[in-house]
């Protein structure tokens, strides 16, 4: 049985979910949620696999250091460029078609990225790059499909243990790049594009994994369970709905810079720290290691910043990011050659962004009505992704003309807004969710 959400919809038949009585609720719950996490660990997967030597091959390939950040950049803009499109996919479709086509898009990416390396055109790597990214708006989005079906004071832990997921496959990724890389050298392909190949293969399997397996449509499914007064009519669940309701909610609009900022100080600072311990010696091996433990400090611990967000407040965990976020780029930005320094300091920068982005996701879920956060979801999606697309691109520019420790204190002063409102939020009643 099939509806249609509205008329520019017309083509785009939605399933109904079956009627889910309240004791098997939580059985449901754990469906999704175990298809989640097992689409977190491949797709974790392969975005790290490739993201371990990104720069590092962009570097190659260009011949200079001052581009090596667009190769981040372009990995960003990919979810950038996507969020909008997928949120009205999901909106229409609910989260299924939206996690499928981001995967299949990645996949598509990573091949074209180690074409590009093959004939040695960085336009085409950077085009591959952009379609690589995709991957990534389906880890990001996953997160709210996990909230979609979640007790509102569960909603972070919710939305924290299917980020955790990713720990597995993020952090044996980049030390899997160097025998990835060995495996297609005998085949012509430079082995700092050989991580790439694998990860189209781990992306490809991740599409499988939800197309199959995540039924009924948890967002669906959400909407069903509301009733018609709370899921609202198709025209309040449009993408200019959803831009209306953060417009009437402070704590909307504070869950959005707080997600936009950590996430650009993470992937400004992240990117170009490959390049910066190549400077001072480091090998592959070791620059995988380094970001190894960044990534276990981005996802390890989620699950404790989602039971913070949830027990001692969003506001109070939003803070926490900030005071991490800052003393990363203290301690990263004055290592210098100390390669223990730089990987403490990534540590701490994983930790800063899992605080601020379960804090802010679940405080953004929180803030508006239930038939706008599909459209608003990806709205945040979009102004993270643009402005750390923003961030990686500037952020070569900084190292090659600055240095490391100055990209360092451009992303510490990129927390202030952040901090600002949140502090202002702190000083005003708020209920403790908040």
């Amino acid at each position: 049985m099939t509806t249609r959400p509205d008329a520019s919809d017309a083509a785009l038949p939605t399933e109904i979910p079956a009627p889910v009585p309240p004791t098997g609720l939580p059985a449901l719950r754990r469906r999704v949620n175990a298809v989640l996490i097992a689409s977190q660990i491949l797709g974790g997967l392969g975005v790290a696999i490739g993201v371990a030597l990104s720069a590092v091959l962009a570097s190659e390939v260009s011949g200079t250091d001052a581009l090596a950040g667009l190769a981040s950049a372009a990995a960003v803009a990919g979810p950038a460029l996507l969020a909008m499109p997928l949120a009205s996919l999901m909106t229409a479709r609910g989260r299924r078609a939206g996690l499928v086509l981001a995967y299949l898009v990645g996949a598509l990416g990573a091949g074209v990225v180690v074409l590009g390396a093959v004939v040695g055109s960085f336009p085409l790597l950077l085009a591959g790059m952009v379609g690589f990214g995709g991957a990534s708006s389906a880890n990001l989005a996953a997160r709210f499909a996990a909230a979609d079906l979640a007790e509102p004071d569960r909603r972070g832990r919710s939305i924290s243990n299917v980020v955790w997921a990713t720990t597995i496959g993020a952090v044996l990724g980049p030390n899997i790049a160097a025998p990835a890389g060995k495996s297609v050298v005998g085949l012509g392909i430079p082995a700092s594009a050989g991580p790439f190949l694998w990860a189209s293969g781990v992306f490809l399997l991740s599409a499988v994994v939800v197309a199959v397996l995540l039924r009924p449509d948890p967002l669906l499914t959400a909407r069903a369970l509301a009733g018609a007064e709370e899921s609202g009519a198709a025209d309040e669940r449009s993408l200019k709905a959803g831009m209306k309701a953060v417009r009437a909610s402070s704590r909307a609009r504070l869950a959005l810079v707080t997600v936009a900022s950590t996430h650009t100080a993470m992937v400004s600072i992240m990117s170009m720290t490959p390049v910066a311990l190549s400077h001072h010696g480091a090998d592959i091996q070791l620059i995988g290691l380094v970001i190894s433990g960044h990534i276990a400090g981005m996802y390890a611990f989620s699950p404790v910043m989602g039971w913070l967000a949830d027990r001692v407040g969003r506001l109070s965990v939003i803070g926490l990011a900030a005071g991490l976020l800052t003393g990363a780029a203290l301690i990263a930005g004055t290592a210098g050659a100390s390669h223990a320094r730089t990987a403490a300091g990534l540590v701490l920068l994983g930790l800063g962004w899992s605080a601020g982005l379960v804090s802010g996701s679940a405080l953004l879920t929180d803030s508006v009505p239930q038939a706008a956060r599909a459209a608003v979801q990806g709205l945040s999606d979009f102004i993270m992704n643009t402005a750390a697309g923003v961030g990686g691109l500037v952020a070569g520019l900084i190292v090659a003309r600055a240095g490391y420790g100055w990209l360092n204190a451009v992303g510490a002063c990129l927390l202030l807004p952040m901090a600002a409102l949140a502090l202002r939020g702190a000083t005003r009643r708020t209920p403790k969710s908040a």
